[in-house]
C-alpha cells in the first residue's frame, strides 16, 4: 500500500483544469471550479467501508460495470451511488493510471463541457 495515497489521488485530481481540494466531511475532496465535487478520498476508511478507498463520480453505466465486473475492487458507495457514484477500493496494489482514468471520468461526469473537452477523450 503506497504510504502517500492522498498525495498521489491530489496530484492526479489537481492536474485537471480548474480543480480545488478541501475537506467534505473531514475527508480530502476535490472539486470543480469550487463547486462540484468529483472524488472524496477516505483514506482510513468510513461507515462500513473500514478500507482505504475513495468515491468518485461515474459516467452512465460505469458503476454497473464495474461493480459487476470486479466487485472485490468497486463497490456503490452510500449517499453519493445512487447517482451513479464509484467506490474503489485502495487496500490492495493500485493501479494508478486506471486510478488517473476514474478522476479524468469524474471529473467528465460532473464539468462543464467546455472544461471537459479540454481533456479530449
Amino acid at each position: 500500500m503506497n504510504a502517500d495515497l492522498a498525495g498521489q489521488v491530489r496530484a492526479i485530481c489537481l492536474a485537471l483544469p480548474e480543480v480545488t481540494e478541501r475537506l467534505s466531511h473531514g475527508a480530502p475532496t476535490w472539486f470543480v471550479r469550487d463547486k462540484r465535487t468529483f472524488v472524496t478520498l477516505w483514506e482510513h476508511g468510513h461507515h462500513e467501508h473500514g478500507f482505504p478507498h475513495l468515491w468518485c463520480a461515474g459516467l452512465p453505466g460505469a458503476q454497473q460495470e464495474l461493480t459487476t465486473s470486479e466487485p472485490g475492487r468497486f463497490f456503490k458507495p452510500p449517499y453519493v451511488g445512487g447517482r451513479g457514484w464509484i467506490g474503489v477500493r485502495l487496500d490492495h496494489d493500485v493501479d494508478w493510471a486506471e486510478l488517473a482514468e476514474l478522476c479524468q471520468d469524474a471529473y467528465r461526469a460532473v464539468a462543464p463541457a467546455r472544461l471537459a473537452a479540454l481533456l479530449g477523450h
